[in-house]
């Protein structure tokens, strides 16, 4: 009760700053969820095979690290609101313009550029939020802000759902250009980042000499963030194929088990988000990551579909529930004046060393006669194991203050 109490005691102003990126995050995850949904058509229209297709997920994840630096340092430089307004918009241009593709290299190509506008909306969006709330509401808004991306993976079932037997693949990236709607709320409810306002006209040092007097920091957020984008990419990019391909489920079976893997991904978010702020960020992802372990066979390996969607329910609660810390503790660990970058950068840095996931399990279910099962499982209880143990002897800094000038973070 006294989350909801928190959640009603927030000023409008930053009821529409946690909207705004909510939303965000959420649209530009529907857009990018949408390419996962239809590699088989693609790879059938282009001529060639899922895995190279599969090379347009990993070069989207690869370039969002470019992204996240460069709107990071407009966002500390312009300010946090701007600079969203203009990442949402590139994202959305390029979702829509990967529609006509004619070829797969176009394909690519457009994807690398969706990429880039792609890894500037949650370091932005996430400071912007994470500044403007009370420290007390720190778990539950990181928590709702990460459940932003299964949302928009939600979304995107949704549409394939409904939409594909009647679209095809283009008219699904087509409807993707929806996003750009948003600048509008933003443009009209949202206010600067008060932590920003504040720091103007402070003396900032450059970001790589942040970087470089928080090295430890650094290096240790880097491996942390690598293991959870191969524990979120490993249990989602591939996992509608595995459907697809080797089970042979109908599109419709798909989407609905999409849909609900989603529903638990969303619900786990906010729970453990708004545990951690009880435990400590540090101890609630620990917990998270080690209940994946369990489940995990049930999620691949069940003998019906309502079971496979039940297992893929509980990988998705525990696995988006670590992820609904990360917001907020990113947030704590960043030193003040690059708060729009080092979290942001260090995520996305982390995506493009996992970024290779999806070839990595799509090249591992072919060298095992077509076993995807058997690739989703072996990444998924590697990483999950190694999420736990990175976070459990990491750092924290749960309830520091944002405008008082800390410099970084120490071991717990």
């Amino acid at each position: 009760m006294s989350v909801l109490a928190d959640l009603r005691g927030l000023t409008p102003q930053q009821r529409n700053t946690i909207i705004a990126s909510y939303l965000g995050w959420t649209l530009d995850a529907f857009d990018f969820f949408i390419l996962v949904f239809v590699l088989k058509d693609i790879a059938k229209e282009f001529n060639t095979d899922v895995s190279a297709v599969s090379v347009a997920v990993f070069l989207t994840l690869a370039m969002r690290p470019l992204g996240a630096l460069l709107f990071g340092l407009a966002a500390e430089k312009f300010g946090r609101r701007n600079t969203l307004m203009v990442d949402v918009l590139l994202y959305s241009l390029f979702e829509l313009l990967s529609g006509f593709s004619t070829g797969l290299t176009m394909l690519i190509v457009l994807r690398m550029l969706y990429g880039i506008a792609m890894g500037g909306e949650w370091g932005v969006g996430a400071s912007l939020t994470m500044e403007t709330i009370p420290e007390r509401t720190r778990g539950i808004v990181s928590g709702l802000l990460q459940a932003g991306y299964p949302s928009g993976y939600l979304l995107a079932s949704l549409v394939f759902f409904f939409l594909y037997p009647l679209i095809g693949w283009r008219g699904m990236f087509f409807v993707g250009v929806a996003p750009a709607l948003l600048v509008l709320y933003i443009r009209r409810n949202v206010e600067e980042s008060p932590a920003f306002l504040a720091s103007r006209g402070r003396e900032r040092q450059p970001f790589m000499a942040v970087v470089k007097g928080n090295m430890k920091l650094f290096i240790w957020a880097v491996v942390l963030m690598t293991a959870f984008n191969f524990l979120s990419h490993g249990t989602q990019d591939i996992y509608p194929t595995f459907l697809e391909v080797q089970r042979d489920y109908s599109a419709h079976t798909v989407g609905a088990i999409a849909m609900f893997y989603n529903v638990g991904a969303i619900l786990g978010g906010l729970f453990f988000g708004a545990l951690s702020q009880k435990i400590g960020r540090r101890k609630g992802i620990v917990i998270a990551a080690l209940l994946v372990l369990p489940v995990a066979p049930l999620w691949v390996y069940a003998s019906t579909p309502i079971l496979l969607a039940i297992g893929a329910f509980l990988v998705q609660f525990f696995v988006q529930g670590a992820w609904g810390i990360i917001p907020a503790h990113l947030n704590e660990l960043s030193p003040d004046e690059v708060r729009s970058t080092f979290p942001g950068f260090i995520y996305q840095l982390g995506n493009l060393l996992a970024s290779g996931n999806a070839t990595l399990q799509a090249t591992l279910a072919q060298h095992w006669n077509g076993d995807y099962a058997l690739a989703l499982l072996v990444v998924a209880v590697i990483v999950a194991v190694a999420v736990a143990a990175l976070a459990g002897f990491g750092f924290e800094r749960k309830g520091v203050d944002f405008e008082a000038g800390d410099r970084g973070a120490k071991p717990a």
